[in-house]
């Protein structure tokens, strides 16, 4: 069985959806620890009623960036798990620690990739006048969002749409395709080649 660990800054909807699955047994895995940068963070909550082990790393209790990221590459060897998860982890991975623990990240993203890369990728859609947007979830690299991509979905944008309808409608599709890449990675079905992500078997 596989180990995760999630790594989120904020309410952590999409460590829920996570947790629920692993719940239900439809991913083969267990959650080892949920890490954040946030001491503040609903997620914390999350983990705890599900009894899973949390790991503050209060990024305001460090000197800064280089400190703090040499605390996360350690508590993250720590944990010894096969995936790790980003699910709203708002801080982008430096890169010897993507490196350190190369195609066994995952990211969920609110757009379709590559388009829309960064912070408020539902406002980037709306201002840019687009039909069709999505989410993604993409094996991170060292750089930002530009990861091989494992699976997308498509979300219609309606004229009526501000940034919290659009946002709501994408996270929806987002819990679904996080859960479906976690097991797709659990199950040794995925394959990648250059730039491309192969799915073996049906999901």
């Amino acid at each position: 069985m596989k180990h995760i660990v999630a790594l989120a800054s904020g309410r952590g909807s999409n460590f829920q959806a996570i947790i629920d699955a692993l719940e239900e047994g439809y991913i083969p895995a267990e959650c080892v620890c949920l890490i954040t940068d946030n001491r503040h963070a609903y997620a914390i909550d999350r983990a705890t009623q599900a009894g899973i082990p949390v790991r503050i790393l209060a990024y305001e209790s460090f000197s800064g960036r280089q400190e703090y990221d040499r605390a996360l590459q350690e508590a993250m060897g720590e944990c010894k798990a096969d995936l790790f998860i980003l699910c709203g982890y708002m801080r982008l991975l430096d890169p010897a620690t993507v490196r350190t623990f190369h195609y066994r990240i995952i990211n969920i993203h609110p757009a379709l990739l590559p388009s829309f890369p960064g912070l408020h990728a539902q406002r980037q859609a709306l201002e840019y006048g687009v039909q069709v947007t999505g989410c993604t979830v993409h094996f991170v690299d060292e750089g930002m969002d530009t990861g091989p991509i494992i699976l997308q979905r498509c979300v219609p944008v309606f004229p009526e749409d501000d940034e919290d309808s659009l946002s709501l409608r994408i996270l929806e599709q987002e819990h679904e395709i996080l859960v479906e890449a976690t097991k797709l990675f659990c199950e040794d079905r995925l394959q990648i080649e250059g730039r491309r992500v192969y799915h073996s078997g049906e999901y």
